[in-house]
């Protein structure tokens, strides 16, 4: 529960001066009274960024604002049920300073601070230690009995304060960050959201794992308005959590084993954690090496489907003693001899299960690393579920609905499995904006993908009935009006009082651009996409200037109206979307939305910059990107761009909080694998993008319900029960997944979203993402994609660079979907190599609208491609 601190006075002590110390690396600034951080910034070329909002210092300096150097606990007496809780934080005094000498620079007693019966005596100091920064808690047991230490945690505060401050503000001088919540390799990355600062990480000193990861509760009445769009909140490194696993996560299953730890009478136990800078956030894995602590790469990620072998590696100065999975038997794990330098251990890693799984991986040091897994059906089974639910559980079907609704894929909640017709966000009944449009945009890629005729069937339905009745982009069609609608009974239960109940004139409403881009196909609906477009940018329409959610679909529409001669259609859309990029080119922070701060334009700026040549904004925006798209081996973060307060908008559980696979990471991921694809040396961009990729079939659960996203607070972790958004994150799983082939130095011939059969003489793979139209070879730098049929097979001879290609009418173990007459693959040059010419097809294939026709026989294709 939120603290009420509106009545108290100011305690942190500001006005009392400050300790200033600098080592080789950080200017650092401590409160003198409470030795909490102050400030925090970089000494190379005289940064003036700091990763402590200093600048907010005074609007936080009340009981209950949390600051780093705080500590939180719950200890009790052994023999004792009742925990009792310490907070220095929550009656804030000055701590008793204590003398310092060699590498102490700061030291206290936090008694004055703490509760009268914490049972503990704690000391805190900050410490240069072989020229690191180091925070550290010296906890002793102050009783004449043994004590309990059943939480222990350190909160931590960076400046990801946006509230008040200017696009540019913002983009300067914030950062955002996330755990690694790995145990003793665990850790906390710091991204300045410029994305090309030094990141900060935070790392664990001696025994001092990541065990949990909790939101901090402060009062939220007052600016900088904590916990809001512009000031997400803090959180806290959790060294101890069974207090907190017994009590408020009961009900949940926490993301590691929750401990305790008992001091004898007199007993001392030091936690800490250190700060180091990174170069580069592409190097925050090579920090972590340097500080002697295990780093994970996964190959292709976290997020394993059933029918993929997937690889491990793991490198740490110790050995791996022993390994263990929960839930038992989820995985199975078996060495191998992938790995190309000696640092570096293998493993295979096979799913048996859905759902969650933590591998634990003890070394013969005795450190702990905890890779969390999430675990899925084959991906085209999960895809194929996909398209059933919500073509049956979501397809609502009435003659007397008086908003029209009907036929339609409609919100669904999971919690009650029943349709959503009535919720007070009008939006989220009246299939538009993303949150109302996402169940039928899923749908709709769904067929793009893996299209099925009955499923199509219906779709046809919904749009000649429904979709193009004249109100398709309009911000909903279901409003609150009773006066309109007096046979209609809106529920009494729910409070219709809110700005979102809106009524009939502003449900239709058509000013939101974000609400035009969720269409496309062929001949008429080719047509009408062109006319979207054109509406959408004719001046009118709200927010057109902005990068839109999964406007990288125009691309697709400019490339097909090229492809079909379309040329005047074409010209028109390639001026309109020029007039943007222009614009966006003259702006140093063109990734704009509706909010003060966002993650959704920057796939759209991303994509026409890079296609107009606007070559600096198009970096600017994919720097952006890795700013809040991280690379870390647990399923929920790996590759997830930073959302946290869709759930107020289009969940069920309305709550601001770092959400999990919401459509961030499907978008997010389509420029960092475009990048790629242009610069197929760079596998950090392969490793995150297909990362987020991934994200959206996690959301898929096994009936075939896809959630909007999980609540990542540790008393919650689960699905939101509405369907809500999710469908922007399908649509950027639809057009970015496929099979991505390299060559890495650590790892080998390697395979994001298949499965190496071979590796000599040639590198054969057998193709398992859940869209089997696209396949990237990055030792050639060519995409070759399908406009029909499903790659199953492909077999690369590095001796010759050619490549032989499977096709077959439908992807392999689905028994559902439409059958392909014959393949249509096309072939594109993405990125220049030394030495390596574009591939080119038989000379005895027909060239149709840019793709080459694949005869099948007993459905399927086998063609050869050649390097020139």
């Amino acid at each position: 529960m939120a603290q009420d601190v509106s009545a108290q006075t100011n305690t942190l002590g500001l006005a009392d001066g400050f300790i200033s110390f600098n080592t080789s690396i950080f200017s650092v600034q401590l409160v003198k009274d409470s030795q909490t951080l102050y400030s925090l910034k970089p000494r190379a070329n005289n940064s003036v960024f700091d990763f402590i909002p200093a600048d907010q210092m005074s609007l936080r300096q009340s009981n209950g604002n949390y600051h780093l150097g705080d500590i939180t606990f719950r200890v009790r007496k052994t023999g004792s049920t009742t925990w009792l809780n310490g907070d220095s934080s929550t009656a804030r005094k000055a701590v008793i300073p204590l003398p310092i000498s060699g590498t102490t620079l700061a030291a206290a007693n936090l008694s004055p601070t703490l509760p009268s019966n914490s049972l503990l005596n704690i000391t805190r100091q900050w410490v240069l230690q072989d020229n690191q920064l180091q925070l550290l808690f010296s906890v002793q047991n102050s009783q004449t009995v043994p004590v309990e230490i059943g939480a222990l945690g350190a909160p931590l505060e960076f400046n990801n304060i946006f509230t008040g401050r200017t696009a540019a503000e913002t983009n300067q001088l914030c950062s955002l960050f996330d755990p690694y919540i790995g145990q003793d390799a665990g850790y906390v990355q710091v991204t300045p959201l410029l994305g090309t600062l030094p990141p900060l990480v935070v790392l664990p000193v001696g025994n001092s794992p990541l065990e949990g990861w909790r939101f901090l509760p402060e009062s939220t009445s007052a600016a900088p308005y904590y916990q809001s769009q512009t000031f997400e909140g803090l959180y806290e490194w959790q060294f101890h959590t069974l207090a907190y696993a017994q009590n408020e996560w009961a009900k949940v299953t926490p993301w590691n084993s929750p401990t305790s730890a008992v001091l004898q009478p007199g007993e001392t136990r030091t936690y800490g954690i250190q700060f180091r800078l990174a170069p580069s956030i592409r190097q925050i894995d090579q920090v972590v090496q340097s500080a002697n602590r295990p780093v994970a790469a996964a190959v292709p990620g976290y997020i394993i489907s059933a029918d993929l072998v997937t690889k491990l590696f793991l490198n740490y100065s110790s050995p791996v003693q022993s390994i263990s999975v929960s839930p038992a038997g989820a995985l199975t794990w078996l060495a191998n001899a992938d790995a190309k330098t000696p640092s570096w251990v293998g493993y295979d890693i096979t799913a048996h299960a859905w759902g969650r799984a933590r591998l634990s991986i003890v070394y013969a040091d005795g450190i702990v690393q905890t890779v969390h897994y999430y675990l899925t059906k084959a991906a085209t089974d999960a895809v194929s579920d996909l398209g059933s639910f919500l073509t049956t559980s979501q397809w609502f079907n009435s003659t007397i609905d008086p908003f029209r609704r009907s036929p339609s894929v409609i919100s669904y909640d999971r919690e009650v499995n029943a349709i959503v017709q009535n919720d007070p966000r009008a939006w989220i009944p009246g299939l538009s904006d993303e949150a109302g449009a996402g169940s039928w945009l899923a749908a709709s890629m769904k067929q793009y993908v893996q299209p099925n005729a009955a499923e199509v069937a219906k779709m046809e339905q919904f749009i000649e009935q429904t979709l193009w009745d004249g109100t398709w982009i309009s911000f909903a069609v279901y409003f609150y009006q009773p006066a309109l609608v007096p046979n209609y009974t809106y529920p009494s239960s729910i409070d219709w009082s809110n700005w979102w109940s809106w009524n009939q004139a502003a449900s239709f409403a058509t000013d939101r651009a974000y609400d035009y881009v969720h269409i496309h196909t062929w001949e008429w609906y080719l047509n009408q996409a062109v006319l979207t477009t054109l509406t959408m940018t004719n001046g009118q329409v709200g927010y057109a200037g902005d990068g839109l959610m999964g406007e990288t679909v125009l691309l697709y529409l400019l490339d097909d109206l090229k492809r079909e001669g379309l040329t005047a259609n074409a010209t028109l859309v390639e001026s309109r979307m020029k007039s943007r990029a222009t614009v966006w080119a003259g702006e140093r922070y063109p990734f704009g939305s509706e909010m003060a701060w966002d993650s959704t334009g920057q796939e759209g700026v991303y994509a026409w910059s890079k296609y107009f040549g606007n070559n600096a904004t198009a970096a600017n925006t994919l720097n952006s990107i890795l700013a809040y798209q991280p690379l870390i081996a647990h399923w929920g973060y790996n590759g997830n761009a930073r959302r946290y307060w869709d759930n107020i908008y289009g969940g069920k559980l309305q709550r601001i909080e770092r959400q999990i696979h919401h459509y961030g990471s499907g978008l997010n991921a389509l420029p960092l694998i475009s990048e790629f694809q242009t610069s197929p040396s760079d596998f950090y961009l392969l490793r995150v993008g297909f990362a987020g990729l991934s994200g959206p079939l996690s959301n898929i659960d096994q009936g075939g319900f896809a959630s909007a996203s999980f609540h990542s607070f540790e008393d919650t972790l689960k699905w939101d029960g509405y369907s809500g958004d999710y469908g922007p994150n399908f649509s950027g799983h639809a057009m970015g997944m496929g099979t991505y082939i390299i060559d890495h130095p650590d790892f080998g011939w390697q395979v994001f979203g298949g499965n190496v059969i071979s590796t000599s003489p040639t590198i054969q793979v057998q193709v398992r993402d859940s869209v089997r139209r696209r396949i990237y070879i990055a030792p050639l730098g060519s995409l070759l994609t399908l406009d029909a049929g499903a790659f199953s097979m492909v077999e690369l001879d590095p001796r010759s660079n050619s490549v032989a290609l499977t096709v077959s009418a439908t992807a392999d173990g689905t028994s559902d979907a439409a059958l392909a007459s014959n393949g249509r693959l096309v072939i594109q040059q993405k990125a220049s190599l030394p030495g390596i010419g574009a591939l080119r097809a038989p000379p005895a294939l027909v060239e149709e609208a840019g793709a080459f026709v694949i005869p099948f026989s007993n459905g399927e294709g086998k063609v050869t491609l050649f390097s020139q």
